[in-house]
């Protein structure tokens, strides 16, 4: 490996733990969301299916995909907040995440590249699955 290379390996992998680091400082994570709702019930008497409507509410609700299933939780305004922060931190581990993958993958084709000495250094990018990859193969018929 060429001492530029080393160097700009070293730079990697400073910037790589730097965002690991910002990644262990990150609190704890949710995905989903929160909104403030106005509902309707199931009282046909009700001044919620007046004209105009009287809407009950409005109420904090955190919605999310648990399982494949959404799941709808009705919150207090406390709990709302917690759940702000934590979809918020999501936010900012998805984003780290992506980063230190576009370092790693830089410092993956420095690695490589000096595990081939005399070859030629690839310049086509970042790594990349085959088209194959994800595909499920078709099964013979029984």
């Amino acid at each position: 490996m060429h001492e530029a290379d080393k160097d700009e390996l070293a730079s990697l992998q400073r910037r790589y733990r730097g965002l690991a680091g910002q990644l262990a400082e990150i609190g704890f994570i949710a995905s989903g969301s929160v909104a403030l709702r106005s509902t309707r019930c199931g009282k046909a008497y009700c001044a919620c299916h007046a004209d105009p409507p009287r809407l009950h509410g409005p109420y904090w609700l955190f919605t999310a995909k648990v399982n494949g299933k959404t799941l709808n939780k009705r919150l207090t305004e406390t709990e709302a907040r917690l759940y702000e922060e934590w979809i918020a931190n999501d936010r900012k581990a998805r984003e780290l995440l992506g980063q230190m993958r576009e370092v790693a993958g830089e410092a993956a084709e420095l690695i490589l590249a000096g595990a081939r000495p005399g070859e030629p250094r690839p310049d086509h990018g970042p790594i990349s699955p085959s088209p194959e990859h994800g595909r499920q193969r078709s099964r013979p018929a029984r």
